[in-house]
């Protein structure tokens, strides 16, 4: 797109065969309209936008976008792009900023365009505070596009600089982020200075974020314990204008409402949470349609340091200081809390205040196993940089854990963590401060006082009384009961007519009618199991769809409530991907992405699936469960992983399905249960069987089952039919039969293509094979404490497939 021309002002000079009516016309219009750049998309070199005319803007040409001077404080100033439709009526939605840390004075300052090709930002004191540092020897122009992108060219159409090079906190669609890019947030909602929080790749090629303050850095998303895989050298990612982010490490995700003819910007906002917004022209306001993390406490440093966070539902957090210390500045939480105490290193004038559920992540000087709650506290009081410890007990495992805090940060309250804080205070102020324990408990109580009555009552009077008081409370009940429906429904249906459950779900609500039309009254069936019926469609916007019926008698509407709002958080390349739902009357209905190649069930019998094919599908699954168990924001169990739950597109590449009907777990799976058995009988793990608790280690134990199918060929239930001792033939379960012909090995080194799918034909590579099935023994060990975890499992099979890539590239002596 070439840049449009700039109309500038003509200066006339008369002539001799000029008529002076038309000269003095033509004058008249001169000086009619500004001789500023008022609605221009372009400025030429020579060109200076002063600061104190509020008319020098660049507009872009479909009136969208605007660049000009943009008033951060006081008389200070920031060369920004904006968005010119003021959300709520109030404020535009700055996109970019040039000198976000350096404003410029309200006077005298001007951006300038060189004739040398430089675009030069100087303040009043004529020293320049930014600059593009561009030469060109042929003349250049600065052009705003409708994208939102400020491009400085030469006359041959070369760009020279551009502002989606150097984004702020904001991205556009279209607009790379790269491994040269990052996105920092602003300082806080009011602050545009660069603040804490950066959206970038890591080196390895991994896109994170980080909290980069002058005291602290902690990566925190995803949660730096969690093991990230990518073969992808680049670093690249990319929103589309329909709502679609990609990015080179396989991390994508998809707008709520998907589809064209939206605004739409990726942010990093203030408070570290990374959230994709687009704009209602309705309502005239930015919606999110997409955030990255949901829980607001999980993320570093939000509270400062010796303060916790506190999340309240149908609001948003709250940060408090610790007892005992105050807020460092009143206006930035950020800042944290600092003590009103002087705590002396003599640990007799020290004691322990306990602040239930309160927990606080990182900064463990040190750790001490099976210690009991008196060795802790005296561990800590021996140490005068101790603050705090975590102790706790696991009762199942008869196993203690201490952990001594050196500083005290990234702290949050949460219902889910049974433990507690026990916080060092001086001894002689620990009464002064348990009064603020209260506070802490998630119960709420209440103190009543009793009045007695300094004169008797009249029976007769005091029983009509009560009466009339009795009848008088159940008509306000009645009244508030109707009200409080009355207003659910309104809010239900204003929810239905935004087409929104973002915060929650992260994609768009379809109507009966909409999924009714796009599976041409549900005619193909693809798919049926326990859990309903799976159609094929089409979307309205020519999507392919499968859509998944739930079966009313087996799905109430809490648990088709609580798959939504699990699949909705949920984004990995191995994982299927949900894009929508309906609830109308009893109809419930899932949107799934469509799997051309359908099921690994489907395709183990036919000669599809090759060697490598199936060695990808073990590894892909194995990276999907592992995100459920490990890297999710909320931990998932599948309980039911079977090959009629991986599905395979037209690549042949897994994606893991109906994981969301599984129990959303806390951090304390170990006491976890389940109201019924959930599973497939051959891949069930024996915890089901015993009443056992139930962890991740099932999802190991299926998957393991799942392995051994796609190797031999053979079911799990069906049974494999060897010869006895005596000639004899007799039915073994899979699992007992591979371990049998593996441990032959010794006398038998044919074991492998004994029970190795004849469809492979001995095609396949004999390390990673002994790899896979040595892999898949361990997952089905009776004992769930033998088996790996599924990121442990992953990590295997990606080291053999790397140091079969190395065996393959080697260099031939």
């Amino acid at each position: 797109m070439q840049p449009h021309p700039i109309h500038s002002t003509q200066h006339f000079i008369p002539s001799n065969t000029m008529d002076l009516p038309v000269l003095f016309l033509l004058l008249s219009l001169s000086f009619s309209f500004p001789l500023s750049s008022l609605s221009l998309d372009t400025i030429h070199e020579g060109t200076s936008l002063s600061i104190e005319k509020s008319e020098d803007i660049l507009i872009s040409p479909d009136g969208v976008f605007s660049a000009g001077f943009y008033s951060v404080g006081d008389n200070a100033y920031c060369y920004a792009i904006w968005f010119n439709k003021p959300s709520h009526g109030k404020i535009q939605t700055v996109i970019w900023m040039a000198n976000r840390d350096h404003p410029v004075n309200g006077r005298s300052s001007k951006l300038s365009l060189l004739k040398t090709g430089n675009l030069i930002l100087s303040d009043a004191g004529k020293f320049t505070v930014w600059a593009t540092n561009t030469q060109s020897l042929s003349s250049v122009h600065l052009y705003l596009y409708n994208t939102g992108n400020l491009v400085l060219q030469n006359m041959e159409g070369l760009t020279l600089w551009e502002s989606f090079d150097f984004p702020t906190d904001t991205l556009l669609p279209q607009q790379l982020l790269t491994r040269n890019t990052r996105l920092v947030s602003s300082r806080s909602q009011t602050n545009y200075s660069s603040g804490f929080y950066k959206l970038f790749f890591d080196n390895n090629n991994l896109l994170r974020l980080l909290y980069d303050s002058l005291e602290d850095s902690s990566l925190y998303w995803p949660d730096p314990w969690i093991v990230r895989y990518t073969d992808n050298n680049s670093r690249i990612a990319v929103l589309d204008t329909f709502g679609n982010f990609s990015s080179s490490d396989d991390f994508t995700f998809m707008a709520a409402d998907y589809g064209p003819k939206l605004h739409r910007r990726l942010r990093i906002d203030y408070d570290g949470d990374v959230r994709l917004y687009s704009w209602d022209e309705e309502g005239q306001t930015w919606l999110v349609s997409w955030q990255a993390i949901q829980s607001p406490c999980k993320i570093y440093g939000i509270c400062g340091a010796n303060s916790f966070c506190s999340y309240i539902v149908g609001s948003d957090r709250k940060c408090s200081c610790l007892p005992g210390y105050k807020m460092k500045n009143l206006t930035d939480w950020s800042d944290g809390c600092e003590p009103e105490f002087h705590l002396s290193c003599n640990g007799n004038e020290s004691g322990f205040l306990m602040l239930p559920r309160v927990q606080f992540i990182g900064y463990d000087y040190e750790k001490w196993s099976n210690s009991t709650f008196d060795e802790c506290k005296n561990l800590c009081l021996q140490r005068c940089d101790c603050k705090a410890f975590h102790h706790t007990f696991f009762r199942e495992d008869r196993y203690s854990s201490c952990y001594a805090k050196m500083r005290l940060r990234n702290g949050y309250r949460s219902p889910d963590f049974q433990g507690g804080l026990y916080l060092r205070l001086p001894e002689s102020n620990l009464f002064s401060y348990a009064n603020s324990v209260q506070d802490f408990t998630l119960v709420c109580s209440s103190n009543r006082t009793r009045n007695k009555r300094s004169q008797p009552e009249n029976g007769i009077v005091k029983f009509m009384l009560w009466f009339a008081c009795g009848v008088g409370g159940l008509e306000i009940i009645c009244i508030f009961l109707i009200w409080c429906l009355l207003s659910r429904t309104q809010q239900a249906s204003s929810v239905d007519k935004q087409g929104y459950l973002v915060a929650v779900t992260g994609f768009r609500r379809f109507t009966y009618a909409e999924l009714k039309k796009a599976t041409k009254d549900f005619n193909e069936e693809i798919g049926r199991g326990a859990g309903g019926i799976v159609y094929k469609g089409v979307l309205p916007d020519n999507r392919v769809a499968a859509i998944k019926c739930i079966n009313e008698s087996n799905q109430g509407e809490g648990e088709f409530l609580a798959e939504v709002s699990i699949i909705g958080r949920i984004n990995h390349i191995n994982l299927i991907e949900m894009w929508g739902y309906c609830t109308e009357g009893k109809h419930r209905l899932l949107v799934y992405e469509y799997m051309e190649n359908g099921t690994l069930a489907q395709n183990l019998s036919s000669h599809a699936l090759d060697w490598k094919k199936r060695f990808d599908i073990a590894l892909g699954t194995a990276k999907g469960l592992a995100y459920l168990h490990e890297e999710c924001l909320e931990w998932v169990l599948h309980c039911d992983v079977k090959p009629h739950n991986i599905l395979l597109d037209s690549n042949y590449q897994p994606k893991v399905a109906d994981f969301g009907l599984s129990k959303l777990q806390n951090r304390n799976l170990e006491k976890a249960s389940f109201s019924r058995i959930r599973g497939t009988r051959g891949y069930m793990a024996p915890e089901w069987v015993f009443n056992l608790p139930i962890t991740s280690k099932v999802d190991v134990y299926s998957y393991g089952i799942v392995v051994l199918e796609m190797v031999t060929g053979k079911g799990p239930t069906k049974g494999v039919h060897a010869i006895d001792s005596g000639g004899e033939t007799e039915p073994k379960r899979l699992v007992a039969w591979v371990r049998e012909k593996r441990n032959e090995a010794a006398a038998m080194t044919s074991w492998l293509e004994e029970i190795v799918d004849p469809i492979l034909e001995s095609s396949y590579e004999k390390g990673k094979m002994e790899t896979l099935i040595t892999v898949a023994l361990q997952c089905v060990e009776e004992e769930k404490d033998a088996r790996p975890s599924m990121g442990q499992v992953a990590e295997m099979l990606l080291r053999q497939e790397d140091d079969s890539h190395s065996d393959d590239h080697g260099i031939n002596l």
